[in-house]
């Protein structure tokens, strides 16, 4: 990110770095391949001692920034995560970590938050259904009153981490408006079928919900009045991955611009070929504008900016098309070897196309874009 960092968050970042560099690194990441999981709770709970599960807490949760601005923190340790191809419920449990923070009653608040953030439990934003279009309109999935509960019917998918996660915070449509709900992952009536996953360690799945009973202390925030919890969902949840995306293009570009010096052909360096240093040029161009629209979302979002909902939308159509054109081309300048199991760029490109995917498309994020500017 292009951020100007003080001295507590660059401390912040390094360590960040390091502990991703010693605990997680690729091989171990290949080793999450078949794991049901897709990481280790024991190592999530280091992650939370660092702080990667508390910074969109408030301090009376447990929760605190390094720079008093959690999200711009916490779009640093989302970049590495994205240079390692790191494991972990990392965006969902932040996403409904800072939605309950924001609007959560007491006792939600006490229940989830301080074992948020000290890495005990993890919870999963479920938002988006099958064969709908993508975002607030697209909610079908029903909360029907009945006496003092709700009964929620529908179904969800994809949802990262459901099939991990303890808790699953579920948007769905009231006779009021969208309303959101804080559902034990296993009540009643909830079934979770995974998914295969083109990434090799995030997880995903289908979330059915038949006719499940909560109660109405259930309900976070106001019954029907959850549009504009959602709308900071889908900014928060935009800002992260983008960075993340940003750091994961950033050293495949690294690692693929070394490789064309250090690989000759007919007695030259790759590099020295005028033609691939125009692909080059054209993919550190778009890199750099993929720095720009990531670090202003960040901001926007951070600062509750007027602009935030067009920032991330701006960010996720642009970054989740060009991230994957980058490194496909970066694919490309390693000949015969890119496109083997044994090498690494393949991880990149698995994670950056199921981002690409989730959260709304490129597409999705332009259509919103259009409606957010009124066209």
């Amino acid at each position: 990110m292009e951020l100007e960092l003080d001295n507590d968050q660059h401390l912040f970042w390094e360590t960040s770095r390091k502990f991703i560099e010693s605990s997680c690194p690729l091989a171990t990441v290949r080793q999450l391949y078949d794991d049901p999981d897709g990481f280790d709770r024991g190592w999530w709970r280091q992650v939370a001692e660092l702080g990667w599960t508390s910074m969109l807490v408030p301090e009376e949760h447990g929760g605190g920034t390094v720079s008093g601005n959690g999200l711009l923190d916490l779009v640093l340790v989302a970049e590495e995560m994205g240079r390692w191809v790191s494991p972990g419920p990392f965006l969902p449990t932040n996403v409904v970590a800072a939605t309950v923070a924001r609007s959560g009653s007491a006792e939600q608040k006490k229940d989830l938050l301080g074992a948020v953030v000290a890495g005990e439990l993890t919870a999963a934003w479920c938002f988006d259904e099958p064969g709908t279009r993508w975002g607030p309109a697209g909610v079908g999935l029903t909360a029907r009153g009945d006496g003092g509960d709700f009964v929620l019917a529908g179904i969800k998918s994809p949802v990262e981490a459901a099939a991990q996660a303890d808790r699953l915070l579920v948007t769905a449509r009231t006779g009021e408006g969208l309303g959101q709900f804080l559902v034990p992952a296993d009540a009643p009536g909830v079934r979770v079928t995974p998914l295969r996953s083109l990434d090799f360690c995030r997880r995903f799945a289908t979330v059915s919900f038949e006719d499940v009973r909560v109660p109405e202390s259930a309900v976070v925030g106001a019954p029907g009045g959850a549009a504009g919890d959602v709308e900071i969902q889908i900014q928060l949840a935009a800002a992260l991955q983008c960075a993340e995306t940003v750091g994961a293009v950033d050293r495949v570009f690294e690692f693929t611009t070394q490789y064309a010096f250090d690989r000759f052909s007919f007695g030259r360096p790759l590099a020295s070929y005028q033609a691939l240093k125009h692909r080059f040029a054209d993919m550190k161009t778009w890199l750099e504008a993929c720095h720009a629209t990531a670090t202003s979302a960040a901001r926007g979002v951070q600062e509750g900016a007027d602009d935030a909902g067009d920032l991330a939308s701006v960010a996720k159509s642009y970054v989740g098309e060009r991230s994957v054109d980058i490194i496909q081309d970066c694919v490309q300048m390693h000949g015969g070897i890119g496109v083997t199991w044994e090498h690494d760029i393949h991880l990149y490109l698995r994670r950056a196309t199921v981002n690409r995917e989730t959260y709304g498309t490129p597409a999705d994020h332009r259509e919103r874009l259009a409606s957010l500017l009124g066209m």
